[in-house]
């Protein structure tokens, strides 16, 4: 795809080094356990979803900060090498970068936990300072690791500037009316479901109140992701499950990010809203089978290569 005719992507949000261990299984409290392969990988849901939709075909935007240090210039060099424009990513003079520890264990579950470091400090400015780059963008994706003034201050912007806003609402957290008003996709899954509406979703009838439910608070589209069972897909015209594939999962760590990525690619190309949700299933299939977060990320080759089979 030429760099021109690539749909242009804005990614808001986090920076983090991965720190991974592999254990049989995830330590319980109190607990050491002894073994496991050490791992470190680009991760931060922002970078993640921004390395997806680079690699999914999107020509993609990341306003971002990261610290002064070696974590920080590792994370740039990284994104340019997947051909980001880093030109919005600032660097904080007193502010590590983000860090993560992540458990995964055999059976592909994980547990995480984060140190946000300079991604706290992403300020309203720091969006505004890139308004040019909303101007030219088709699509912006969001998610939760980064202060909710600024998720709310780009997708102000971006609904000034027509531009489809994704929100990934992770990690969960209780979210104001006036933001998602501005989401043209949310994308939960059914944990986050289940904490912005109070209903537990555990079949496609709860996944369809828990939709019905965000919907009617202003956003638009609700895709809820299911794993490998696919996502369900809310609109004002209806709903339906969009079947995921069968994979053998490694780690599920990025998952969500990659799906979210993906769907962004597909959306500014301009395709149906199922088939770009089978597009982004198919990405996050792919990335379960490999380990750490932006490592798992598939290109668009692969994707259409998976999608064919």
């Amino acid at each position: 795809m030429e760099e021109l005719m690539k749909p242009r992507i804005l990614v808001v949000g986090s920076s983090n080094t991965d720190m991974i261990i592999k254990l049989d299984r995830i330590p319980r409290p109190g607990e050491t356990i002894l073994g496991g392969a050490f791992v470190t990988a680009a991760g931060g849901k922002g970078a993640n979803q921004a390395v997806g939709a680079a690699r999914a075909g999107g020509q993609v935007t990341f306003i971002a900060r990261v610290g002064q240090d070696m974590f920080g210039d590792q994370a740039v060099a990284g994104f340019a090498k997947d051909g980001i424009n880093v030109e919005h990513i600032s660097r904080d003079q007193t502010n590590p970068s983000g860090v993560a520890l992540i458990f995964v264990a055999k059976d592909g579950e994980n547990s995480i936990a984060v140190a946000g470091g300079a991604n706290a400090k992403l300020s309203p400015a720091d969006v505004r300072k890139a308004k040019a780059a909303f101007a030219g963008a088709s699509v912006l994706v969001m998610q939760l690791e980064t202060p909710l003034e600024t998720v709310q201050a780009a997708a102000d912007l971006a609904a000034k500037a027509g531009v489809c806003v994704i929100l990934n609402p992770a990690p969960a957290q209780p979210l104001p009316d006036k933001l998602l008003n501005r989401v043209s996709i949310l994308t939960p899954n059914e944990t986050e479901a289940e904490l912005l509406t109070g209903i537990a979703v555990t079949d496609d009838a709860s996944a369809a109140l828990a939709a019905a439910k965000l919907r009617a608070r202003g956003v638009q589209t609700v895709i809820i992701t299911l794993g490998a069972r696919g996502a369900h897909v809310a609109t004002a015209s209806g709903e339906q499950l969009v079947p995921g594939f069968k994979v053998k999962a490694v780690d599920t760590t990025a998952a969500g990010d990659v799906f979210n990525g993906a769907l962004a690619v597909a959306m500014a190309e301009g395709k149906p809203l199922e088939l770009a949700v089978r597009f982004a299933n198919a990405a996050a299939a792919i990335s379960v089978t490999r380990l750490g977060a932006q490592p798992s990320a598939p290109t668009r080759r692969e994707i259409e290569r998976y999608l064919k089979k």
